[in-house]
């Protein structure tokens, strides 16, 4: 039986020099017996220190208190992702803070860890590899994480971002080595506020929240991503029976039960960080996603990348794309293969760009939007059986259920693919585009590759090289006829971490659809003539902090013309501003 045991606590200051502890230490004094009976307190496992907190003593049937006390210095500091520089700390650092025989003697920069860290991530042949990698260096050295990413960007984001991510989803549970983020699941319901409580970082600005039902075109993957994960169980039959599987092990719930859960969910989020926290759809199925941004968008800063990030960064190609194949919007017909959030997200904002330069009613400029999904052309015989989101889109035609088909009739000159399918986008679809257009802009954006809907090269082969083409995942450089073809990426990387950090400097409280346009028009401006001469209607991704600050930058401005914005007085300079307020992964200099 366990002993009556008194316990005082006691703090005391900073330690003297042959203290292990650094900066402070809490000393516990127990007076009474042995808290084990019939033990000895002095006794030792392996000949190691005394045992104070019975962790040795104790069996598999007995408590032990996860004793941690978190401080800046010695070895918790090297394991610390937020704080540690590895071999990059200074001998005055290495001193100040106890890391003397912690390290070895020599010092190097960060830009040579980058450089060796670079070596190391390009030994690895396996995509899913180099990911690991990456991911293993994000909690070792947070720091040097973002520091290699933004050096090597184009190289390293398809690594963390598709179409590796996708990858490395699917296989999650078999990967998974550290919790990252926050898991909710139904065991938390009525506790959320103190789930969001339980995160270490107070100064939340964005959160991106998932329930896995819709991972890029992969489907249900359950509680496998993301920074918070709301578990509602999965229907993938794969995982339910995956001993490895880290989420609940039962059908997804629906309905009430589930609504529920995620009005808490958004109740909690702004009860503990507060009106101006922006929420990041990502990821949900159709059936939730258009409901959840329709029930949020007028009372929570909320954003659906897979319908307003997705259709910003399309609407930016397309205005760009402009300059090489000639006319306005108006002049254009579009055709959509997928009927989704993509699809029908991109569709209505490129009527509401569309209606805003040329005055014209909605329902009008809709009409040289054509959609195309499972069932064949949408049109208006159909209407009564088709889901809210489809509905506009269904005009006045007779039914086609060949996409090569309603190609040769709707003639269209843009065709996007939205689809999650891989290669419907045949050589009889791009023989079709190309008889009927001296340039036809082709854009098969789903991700990740195995799901694109037609490669770079055959695009570019089928069309005789007069395509202007850009996917969702990255495609190499094409050679034909004597010319080199650079394919550009409709990244929703583009959009959202400038978009994000618009409304965040400007304090906005709502998002509108005009700043989506804004967003649009700023990454569209950021292609060069250079650009253009490779056949990119994308700038090229190096430049990405420079593309987000102008991006955050227009959305700031679009945001304090409409109102919206509650920083108060607006930046004389926006641009300035965005860059001022961006995160830099350089390491700081401790005391």
């Amino acid at each position: 039986m366990l002993l009556h045991v008194q316990v005082r606590y006691r703090w005391v200051s900073a330690p003297q020099r042959n203290r292990s502890a650094p900066t402070r230490v809490m000393e516990k004094e127990i007076n009474g017996e042995s808290t084990v009976a019939d033990v000895d307190d002095h006794a030792t496992c392996g000949g190691g220190v005394r045992d104070v907190y019975g962790e040795d003593r104790a069996t598999e049937d007995r408590l032990v208190t996860p004793w941690s006390v978190s401080v800046a210095s010695g070895y918790t500091l090297l394991r610390d992702p937020h704080f540690n520089k590895g071999l990059a700390f200074t001998e005055d650092e290495r001193d100040a803070h106890y890391l003397r025989g912690l390290l070895p003697p020599t010092v190097i920069s960060q830009e040579t860890q980058v450089k060796k860290l670079i070596q190391h991530i390009r030994q690895y042949q396996v995509p899913l590899h180099k990911y690991m990698a990456m991911m293993d260096l994000q909690e070792r050295n947070e720091r040097l994480f973002y520091k290699l990413l933004l050096d090597h960007v184009e190289e390293l984001l398809p690594v963390v971002y598709t179409p590796t991510v996708g990858e490395a989803c699917q296989k999650y549970g078999s990967i998974f080595m550290h919790p990252q983020g926050l898991y909710i699941s139904l065991k938390e319901k009525g506790r959320i506020l103190e789930v969001l409580r339980n995160w270490p970082e107070k100064n939340i600005q964005v959160i991106v929240v998932t329930d896995g039902e819709r991972i890029l075109g992969l489907g249900d993957l359950g509680c496998q991503c993301l920074p918070i994960t709301i578990d509602v169980g999965t229907n993938n039959e794969k995982l339910l029976n995956d001993e490895l599987y880290i989420g609940l092990k039962h059908r997804r719930v629906t309905g009430q039960e589930y609504a529920e859960l995620l009005l808490e969910f958004m109740n909690a989020v702004k009860q503990n960080y507060g009106e101006k926290i922006l929420v990041q759809f990502e990821d949900f199925a159709n059936h939730n996603a258009f409901d959840l941004l329709e029930k949020y968008r007028s009372t929570h800063l909320v954003f659906n990348d897979d319908i307003q990030g997705t259709a910003s960064v399309v609407l930016a190609g397309l205005v760009a794309a402009l300059k090489l194949v000639g006319g306005d919007l108006t002049d254009h017909r579009f055709l959509f293969l997928g009927a989704g959030e993509a699809g029908t997200g991109i569709a209505e904002l490129i009527a509401l760009e569309t209606s805003k330069r040329t005055n014209s009613p909605l329902d009008e400029v809709r009409k040289n939007i054509w959609l195309v999904d499972s069932k064949g052309l949408i049109v208006s015989s159909r209407k009564e059986s088709l889901q809210h989101f489809k509905k506009p889109w269904a005009h006045e035609h007779e039914p086609v259920k060949e996409l090569v088909d309603v190609i040769n009739q709707i003639k269209p000159t843009v065709l996007i693919g939205t689809s999650g399918q891989g290669r419907t986008f045949t050589k009889e679809v791009i023989e079709a585009m190309a008889s009927t257009n001296e340039k036809s802009i082709i854009l098969a954006l789903s991700n990740p590759t195995s799901q694109s809907e037609c490669t770079a090269e055959e695009a570019y082969t089928w069309s005789q090289g007069r395509a202007i083409f850009a996917s969702g995942s990255p495609f190499a450089p094409v050679e034909y006829d004597g010319k080199v073809f650079v394919p550009g990426q409709a990244n929703n990387a583009y959009i959202f971490p400038g978009f994000g950090l618009g409304l965040i400097m400007s304090g906005t409280i709502r998002v509108h659809d005009d700043l989506l346009l804004a967003a649009s028009e700023a990454l569209a401006s950021q292609v060069t003539q250079e650009d253009y001469d490779k056949g990119l209607i994308y700038p090229p991704f190096t430049n990405i902090r420079k593309i987000s600050a102008h991006i955050a930058a227009n959305v700031a401005a679009k945001a304090y013309e409409l109102g919206l914005a509650t920083r108060l007085p607006q930046p004389k300079d926006l641009v300035r501003f965005a860059e001022s307020s961006m995160y830099t992964p350089a390491y700081r200099s401790y005391r």
